[in-house]
């Protein structure tokens, strides 16, 4: 408990005595200790009406011998201010804001007034309507074909979601690629090979469970192979044309969409609106009907690529059945052969064998027939 005032500390930001007391130079007027900010009167007044802008023209303090540079209260707010530069930076961007946000504003009016009123917009001629109307069936093609060669190749859904959530976290851990799912033919010939070998190659049943067991997991590595093939050459390369050549495309029409828009808007407000903008306006939209029918037409005429991602298709398709059929014939006279050896075995007749009973047993046995006969042994 603090019973003085003397006896208290005493805290407060640096002052002027603490300034002098580290050593930090105040252009003439220096304070010559620490108790300095003690001083009452017109000293302390004029001390630090003097002080303040002899150090903001003496630049930064230097620093005290144990610790890092001090900057006087001053200098930190005049350096806190932003310079003329950054003033006018900020403006032009509060400036482009809004006029961004006119624009749209504006874009919104005249696709309302088509949409609700019926006003027509400008039109464009058929070759670009036609081009366009291409280039979205293209687009809705190659997206249903991407999702139905997924399907091809991995039908179970519950694997195709697994294998979707497996490649985002590969790609984080930086394992290369994900895990592939285990292929139906490779579980069944897991199963057979399981009881196959429980059985016993001296079975019969047994060791053609071995064989076919070995073959659907020979089958597996093929269709195995055939995944990877098929998704190296025909559904990455579509998903990279969907998502590159079709989208960019797409952002293309979006903007000549706009600025068809804006030109619209413009053009049935002259008078309002001064010549110039409408001009620029129309020189912006027909800029962009250019663009966007230049990578249309490129785009379809570019269908050799599409037609040899398909070829690819094919290719792999044909080798997988090819190999897939060879594996089966093997496995076909195989079977054939155990077939004609097990035909050849002479066939056992049955006979019963009595059951084995202990002595107990028969003793408990002759107790009982002879009281079923009317007298003891």
């Amino acid at each position: 408990m603090w019973r003085g005032r003397s006896q208290r500390p005493h805290l407060h930001t640096p002052g002027l005595g603490q300034w002098a007391a580290r050593g930090v130079g105040l252009g003439n007027a220096v304070l010559p200790t620490a108790r300095a900010r003690a001083c009452a009167g017109a000293g302390v007044t004029a001390a630090k009406t003097s002080a303040v802008p002899a150090a903001l023209e003496a630049g930064a303090a230097e620093p005290s011998a144990g610790g890092p540079a001090l900057v006087p209260p001053g200098r930190r707010l005049l350096e806190a201010r932003p310079s003329a530069e950054t003033t006018q930076l900020r403006g032009r961007q509060a400036a482009l804001s809004v006029g961004r946000l006119k624009k749209q504003l504006l874009k919104a009016s005249q696709l309302i007034s088509e949409k609700i009123n019926g006003i027509e917009g400008t039109k464009l001629d058929d070759h670009f309507l036609d081009l366009e109307k291409k280039v979205d069936l293209t687009n809705k093609a190659v997206s249903e074909i991407l999702l139905k060669a997924t399907e091809y190749i991995q039908p179970n859904p519950a694997h195709r979601v697994k294998q979707g959530m497996l490649v985002p976290v590969s790609k984080i851990h930086n394992r290369g690629n994900a895990p592939e799912c285990p292929q139906p033919e490779g579980l069944l010939g897991d199963c057979m090979l399981k009881y196959g070998h429980e059985l016993g190659e001296d079975s019969i049943f047994g060791g053609a469970l071995i064989d076919m067991g070995k073959a659907m997991k020979l089958m597996a590595e093929v269709k195995e192979s055939f995944d990877i093939n098929v998704k190296e050459t025909f559904i990455e390369p579509l998903q990279l044309v969907h998502d590159e050549d079709l989208k960019q495309i797409s952002h293309h029409l979006k903007r000549l969409e706009g600025r068809r828009l804006d030109y619209d808007y413009k053009r049935k407000r002259v008078g309002k609106i001064p010549d110039n903008e409408i001009t620029q306006a129309m020189e912006k939209f027909e800029e962009s009907k250019v663009v966007a029918e230049r990578s249309m037409f490129r785009f379809l005429e570019n269908d050799v690529e599409q037609l040899g991602q398909l070829a690819q298709f094919v290719q792999a398709a044909l080798d997988y059945h090819q190999q897939s059929a060879d594996i089966l014939q093997l496995l076909q006279r195989k079977l054939r052969i155990r077939i004609a050896a097990a035909s050849s075995l002479s066939r056992n007749n049955f006979r019963p064998r009595p059951l084995r009973r202990c002595p107990c047993a028969l003793n408990v046995s002759a107790a009982s027939s002879s009281r079923s006969k009317g007298y003891e042994l």
